[in-house]
């Protein structure tokens, strides 16, 4: 069965999202950035993550549908948290992969009683320039309207090279279907990474948690996960770990990267 698409409406947005798995444990999945929305792989995320359903009912958001012409992390994090009072989510297992780990950031800043427990995957608490370089190319190739060029561009410094030549036809085809209001989404997503920074705020996050990432990310750079982990080693209920090689995609590329997962939140839930 396919799983559904659903959507959260608030008084000044809609958002979609999905939801899987009937465990008395909530985990909310906030994805990194993409070309085209996450809304349209629900049931290949669904199989992924389908050995933690007796465990935890698994929900995934998008960012909102009405769109701003400039829309911050801050913004979709504020967005973020209100879709979550919405559905009366909270205390919440959060995981937020990269531009996603952003936005479970600042809600866990903004909102503790939202958040129980969080794991960071190949994000940061800051988006210097040098950082934006690789999105900023991104965007310069969506702005073209390349998506060929976007969509190689985003697997190659995603993954790992050997599995980025492996995606390569996919990639190349998958492209062709992007439409101009996609890219026109992208860019505004994208451009809302820029200037992002948590850093000094760190210290206000008041759940346990986890930082993963790997030495060959190529978007944000290893330093962002390293950095994240300065500011918060002292903390017993922090967490850290770095693997090497499968790129900044760690969380789809990298082995036991779910058994990493499901053991941080045992390990805090005792």
């Amino acid at each position: 069965m396919s799983v559904r698409i659903e959507t959260v409406r608030t008084g000044g947005f809609s958002m979609n999202y999905f939801r899987f798995g009937g465990g008395a444990k909530t985990l909310v999945i906030l994805p990194g950035l993409s070309v085209q929305s996450v809304m349209g792989a629900a049931d290949a995320v669904e199989a992924a993550y389908r050995s933690l359903e007796n465990e935890f009912t698994v929900y995934l958001f998008d960012r909102r549908n009405e769109l701003p012409p400039s829309y911050s992390v801050r913004d979709m994090a504020r967005d973020t948290a209100e879709a979550f009072q919405a559905l009366g989510l909270k205390e919440v297992f959060l995981f937020g992969a990269s531009q996603g780990g952003m936005i479970a950031q600042v809600i866990a800043i903004e909102h503790p009683e939202l958040v129980s427990k969080m794991i960071l995957g190949s994000s940061s608490s800051h988006v210097h320039d040098e950082q934006y370089r690789v999105i900023d190319n991104w965007v310069r190739l969506a702005k073209s309207g390349d998506r060929v060029g976007l969509y190689l561009s985003f697997g190659e410094e995603l993954y790992p090279p050997a599995l980025f030549e492996q995606y390569r036809e996919t990639l190349i085809k998958t492209a062709a279907t992007v439409t101009d209001e996609e890219l026109a989404r992208f860019v505004t997503l994208a451009e809302g990474i820029r200037g992002f920074d948590v850093t000094g705020e760190l210290d206000r996050i008041r759940c346990p948690v986890l930082a993963i990432g790997d030495y060959a990310d190529q978007v944000l750079d290893a330093d962002a996960t390293m950095e994240i982990a300065e500011k918060l080693e002292a903390r017993p209920d922090f967490r850290f770990y770095l693997y090497a090689g499968y790129g900044h995609a760690a969380y789809d590329t990298a082995p036991g990267y779910l058994d990493r997962i499901r053991r941080f939140f045992e390990e805090e839930s005792r």
